[in-house]
């Protein structure tokens, strides 16, 4: 007998096959212009937004196979579909409720002729309910795409029951967490084997209505239907069977050395406990998957770490086990006694430890089984990096596996404890995705969430979507820094131009707490910039000035007016432009005046001119606050004076920017030593902030930014032009003799490859067809055309 996760295991090659192949989600215009015929549905008396896990069956007859068989699919909060037990959609991908995503899928490959059990399991955690997840109640909704299709269509046709088997298992850990409960499945409550086509459904009730489904825009009112439907933009995300390579630890139990590498049988008898501890060797978001027969009423636990704490917040290397401790989120299971029982996850999981625990009742139980679905937002690496410097490929590999982990439906800051869309880790994250893989669809899609969420005030929430909202009042200028890399490394230069009027409506927001001569006082919310710590830096912000002036603040709004004037100089409106450069001439010549200590030849923090730090002097030589002389004698103190506040390591992305614009990019590879310290500690993906030991999370994909820079600065390759339309390489090797690489770029692929011997720089270039550009060697500029370049130069 199956649990009601049964037909994972035969699912998956096909979903595999499915999810692969997808390429994004086409609709018929003609569902996106009118009511649905389908109707939003739920189970009869459940509640409408407490914990609840539903099961939805439709069986359909076929004269024959169809060639196509479209459907719209959605849920809220979540939903799988399956079709005669294949899994063949997963959803909905996060929005919120006057954008609620519908998923499209062709169900022909799965059909048969005659009957066919088309079957969704639905759930809401309730108030356990991850914060990224909105909500308005518990439904399913599915819209046959053809008339033929409309035989599926969701009404009270369609039969449900609650599963009584599950209830959340609460996460109780110290660190700030929200991503969602363990799932408790009691098996012996439990409905097994209800998508099978042959499954007895005879007592399982009518499905209720709410109400019919709407596109957006086609109603205008309230209702309990409050979804206004709108297609998704993302494709399926990626499913791929991963197996654990190594046992750490074995209690209780003498283990084969095969598990769990390979499927290897464990038994373990009556009235026992054990312990199992299994390392996957490095950090990974999957669905896993344990299979066992036996064993009636054991309890089983699964809980999920990315890392073992030594005591208190304490970690320690990552790879060590011994004397440490274990704490995550934690699934339970209760054996039926049945033969090749089967449990898999209601969401998926982020760990590289797992700790699993046995406790057998009256009968012994069997191990079969334990292994990972791995998932992600489907990114293919497009990129290349060709060196003999081992470390630069293993800080890409690592920096690429962060960048992944953090993006599913949305980019993500942590996949363990928040799974939240926060603007300052976007920016990073969406650069990261167009130079390593040149999907933009995740970035398009995180830049319409964040433009969705902007308040009637005029500034955008600080992350979005959430149920719970959330002010970082500069974020919303990096919003605007994000429109501007869409602009430069983006191949669709007209959807930024779209969200010129949310940007326009940010910087007047802003204004409002201008004063006359430009600079910013008192400036709402949460001013954080960055994890610093050191005195006057409290909770991420630094303090500010008695009359509530910072030069940080005030540096990142006319960088935004920098920004801001330029895309509308580009693709914009003239007067608009003009309008930006004043303001950002006005407040570039107060912040001068305010913040400048000649003495000490930097920026200050605050007009008191008593606190300094990394930031606002590469913010200053950024927004060319700073030039020339001033500009490099600024950053050699950025580089040698210890009392200056130090970047963390997602703040060094715009301190690397400084640098490389004050001169010194060939120094690059030297500034990578918090890097290094990452993978000295045993982290395989970027931890959260520079004090590694008690960081909270150990993935932080705003620590990804060398996957950036060993293109940008170390090869060279910028874009010059809206639409990456003109290319700039001007390349960074230091001591490097050889090195090459490619990118992806809106046209095709940029190739480059470098050797310096003798004084000589042999450099090969090949640009997309249409593409031309300037290579710079020693402040040297040479025409670059489209096709094959061939320089060698002294």
């Amino acid at each position: 007998m199956n649990t009601i996760k049964s037909t994972f295991l035969k699912s998956l090659a096909i979903a595999l096959l499915f999810f692969s192949s997808a390429k994004g989600q086409s609709v018929e215009p003609n569902w996106l212009q009118k009511q649905w015929k389908a109707e939003w549905i739920k189970v009869p008396e459940s509640s409408n937004s407490g914990y609840g896990v539903y099961l939805f069956r439709k069986n359909i007859e076929l004269q024959s196979t169809p060639k196509n068989f479209l459907v719209h699919v959605s849920g809220d909060n979540r939903y799988k579909l399956y079709v005669n037990e294949k899994l063949v959609s997963l959803g909905p991908a996060r929005g919120d409720l006057l954008h609620w995503n519908f998923e499209t899928v062709d169900l022909a490959p799965y059909l048969n002729i005659g009957k066919n059990t088309i079957a969704a399991l639905v759930w809401n955690e309730g108030k356990f309910r991850a914060e990224a997840h909105i909500s308005s109640q518990t439904g399913f909704i599915l819209q046959g795409g053809s008339e033929e299709a409309q035989i599926a269509n969701t009404n009270n046709s369609w039969l449900c029951v609650e599963d009584k088997g599950f209830s959340p298992v609460e996460v109780k850990i110290p660190e700030y967490y929200v991503a969602g409960p363990g799932d408790h499945l009691d098996r012996n409550k439990s409905i097994a084997g209800w998508q099978k086509v042959q499954f007895d459904d005879k007592n399982w009730t009518n499905a209720k209505v709410i109400g019919a489904g709407y596109p957006k825009y086609k109603k205008g009112y309230g209702g309990p239907n409050a979804w206004m439907l709108v297609p998704s933009q993302l494709p399926q995300m990626e499913l791929k069977e991963q197996r654990i390579p190594v046992l750490r630890k074995a209690e209780g139990i003498t283990v084969a050395s095969t598990f769990p590498l390979s499927k290897t049988q464990i038994t373990i008898p009556a009235n026992t406990q054990v312990t199992l501890l299994v390392d996957q060797t490095f950090l990974t978001n999957a669905y896993p998957v344990l299979i066992f027969s036996g064993g009636a009423n054991a309890l089983i636990s699964m809980e999920f770490a990315e890392s073992l704490y030594v005591s208190g917040k304490n970690k320690g290397n990552r790879n060590e086990v011994d004397s440490k401790s274990f704490r995550g989120r934690k699934d339970v299971v209760i054996s039926d006694g049945s033969n090749n029982q089967q449990f898999t996850t209601l969401s998926w999981r982020t760990f590289r430890y797992i700790e699993l625990k046995i406790e057998t009742k009256e009968t012994p139980l069997v191990l079969e089984d334990l292994y990972g679905v791995f998932t992600a937002y489907p990114f293919e690496l497009k990129a290349k990096l060709d060196t003999d410097v081992t470390e630069l490929n293993e800080m890409f590999e690592i920096g690429w596996r962060t960048a992944r982990l953090c993006a599913v439906e949305t980019y993500m800051d942590t996949p363990y404890y928040e799974q939240l869309q926060y603007i300052g880790d976007t920016r990073i994250q969406g650069l990261v995705s167009l130079y390593n893989s040149g999907d933009d669809r995740l970035l398009k899609n995180a830049i319409n969430l964040i433009d969705y969420s902007r308040q009637p005030e005029g500034i955008t929430l600080s992350r979005y979507p959430t149920t719970n909202p959330q002010y970082i009042t500069p974020f919303s200028l990096l919003y605007i820094g994000m429109l501007h890399d869409y602009m430069m490394y983006g191949k669709d230069v007209g959807f930024v131009k779209s969200k010129f009027h949310g940007a326009r409506e940010i910087l007047q927001y802003f204004s409002q707490f201008q004063q006359e001569d430009g600079s910013v006082v008192n400036l709402p919310w949460w001013n954080f910039t960055d994890w610093v710590n050191v005195n006057n830096w409290g909770h991420g912000v630094r303090e500010p000035g008695k009359d509530g002036k910072s030069a940080l603040i005030d540096l990142q709004l006319l960088s935004a007016y920098q920004i801001a004037a330029d895309m509308e100089g580009k693709i914009g409106n003239k007067e608009y432009q003009n309008f930006y450069k004043q303001k950002a001439d006005q407040l570039k010549t107060t912040i001068s005046k305010n913040y400048w200590d000649k003495t000490k030849g930097l920026f200050a923090d605050r007009p008191e001119k008593d606190i300094f730090s990394q930031h606002t002097n590469a913010l200053a030589i950024l927004t060319g606050t700073i030039l020339g002389k001033e500009a490099i004698a600024a950053a050699q103190k950025m580089l040698n004076d210890k009392t200056l506040a130090p970047a963390s390591i997602y703040y060094k992305y715009y301190v690397h920017l400084a640098l490389t614009q004050a001169g010194f990019g060939n120094d690059y590879l030297n500034w990578l030593d918090k890097w290094r310290e990452n993978i000295k500690m045993g982290l395989t993906t970027w931890a959260e902030t520079s004090e590694l030991d008690t960081s909270r999370s150990d993935c932080h994909a705003w620590g990804s930014s060398p996957n950036i820079e060993f293109f940008r600065t170390v090869l060279g390759i910028d874009s010059e032009g809206a639409g990456f339309s003109k290319v700039k390489i001007e390349p960074h090797l230091g001591v490097l003799k050889n090195i090459s690489g490619e990118m992806p770029h809106p046209k095709g692929t940029i190739t480059v490859k470098y050797a310096q011997t003798d004084g000589y720089l042999t450099a090969e270039i090949e640009l997309p067809k249409e593409i031309s550009g300037r290579f710079i060697w020693k402040g040297k500029s040479h025409i670059l055309k489209s096709g094959k370049n061939a320089f060698k130069i002294y």
